[in-house]
């Protein structure tokens, strides 16, 4: 059964993502994400960069487990 706690979250560090979820490069590669930036957490790299903070918690839970967060962040973040 798939464990909703396991979800990546905005408010995670990247580093902890990428070392937890290796699968999740390729999207802060494409994202241009600076290795600088693995001590921030997603949230703050994403408002830097102009991003929506739901589509990239999305993309990288896709990456990660092959599904989305539906209400997870878009419920209790907006």
């Amino acid at each position: 059964m798939f464990r909703f706690d396991r979800l990546i979250r905005r408010d995670m560090i990247i580093r902890d993502v990428k070392q937890r979820h290796p699968a999740t490069r390729p999207v802060f590669d494409n994202l241009h994400f600076r290795d600088s930036c693995d001590d921030c957490t997603i949230e703050a790299v994403a408002r830097k960069n102009g991003l929506q903070i739901p589509d990239l918690v999305d993309a990288l839970n896709a990456a990660a487990f092959g599904v989305q967060a539906e209400g997870d962040e878009h419920a209790s973040h907006q």
